[in-house]
């Protein structure tokens, strides 16, 4: 066990699980700049002082996740003890952000490579940047989770084996996305690829914007910022990670589980 300094940049949208009900999977960087996942976390079943955000600190207890083989994968030993820190912020072009994440960590550009290393069990996340994007898509999918899943949990429910102290009224389960978001984009092979996307600000995105759109327009408000946006004025890298079913197993085990989109940097004027 240890107590590690972690800067959260990572958090997919959930999953429903038979076994710990809601999972996302928190990802970011160790002091160093190493890169560290923490999996299993039922996110939204921490006090709302515990929940973390993005380019937040956090201090936790940890240890290898054994059931895990994903070199990366660590698990929280208690998660009363998970402790949010200081934000760090965007300011100066997102200077101190660029300075802790693309700073220390080497920033791949060909695909080959990254699933070569998974397949070695080297690694199962990386910094990802391509050299054009070529389109995003949303692709209609099921609205509902599968309702065996849902039954295990309401089963837990009943139980209370879910909750210690908590009230298992006040818990709603995350509502399944509707849409599969990706990226179509090449490397610096030339290689194209579509890869989805399971950031959790992504389903945010378009929760909010179906609430205030409707969901054509809200499916078009998402395209918007990650294309119009991300792809086309920022400077945008890719949080790239392997899923745990698919690791050393898939011919591509990728999917992007977060984004990195700091403004281009300025060269400073002399005149």
């Amino acid at each position: 066990m240890a107590k590690e300094r972690i800067l959260i940049a990572v958090k997919t949208y959930p999953t429903l699980s038979k076994t710990h009900t809601e999972l996302a999977c928190t990802a970011g960087f160790r002091e160093d700049g190493t890169w560290i996942r923490l999996y299993p976390i039922p996110f939204r079943l921490l006090e709302q002082e515990q929940r973390y955000k993005k380019y937040q600190w956090l201090e936790v207890d940890i240890a290898r996740n054994k059931g895990d083989s994903r070199p990366e994968s660590f698990r929280v030993i208690n998660r009363d003890n998970i402790k949010p820190l200081n934000e760090i912020g965007p300011e100066r072009q997102w200077a101190e952000r660029r300075k802790l994440i693309l700073d220390k960590n080497k920033v791949y550009t060909n695909l080959k490579e990254i699933i070569d290393l998974a397949n070695a069990d080297t690694l199962s996340l990386v910094i990802f940047k391509p050299t054009e994007f070529i389109d995003f898509i949303a692709e209609k999918t099921d609205a509902e989770w599968p309702q065996d899943k849902l039954d295990a949990i309401l089963d837990r429910f009943k139980q209370r084996n879910l909750f210690e102290d908590e009230n298992p009224e006040d818990f709603k389960i995350m509502p399944k996305l509707p849409y599969k978001f990706s990226y179509t984009f090449k490397d610096d092979q030339g290689k194209e690829s579509t890869l989805m996307i399971e950031d959790w600000e992504t389903g945010q995105l378009y929760w909010n914007c179906l609430k205030n759109y409707g969901e054509d327009l809200a499916v078009q408000k998402v395209r918007e910022k990650y294309f119009d946006d991300f792809v086309k004025t920022k400077d945008l890298h890719l949080f790239l990670g392997t899923t745990r079913e698919w690791h050393g197993r898939a011919k591509n085990p990728f999917v992007i589980i977060g984004t990195f989109h700091p403004p281009p940097m300025t060269q400073p004027s002399f005149l």
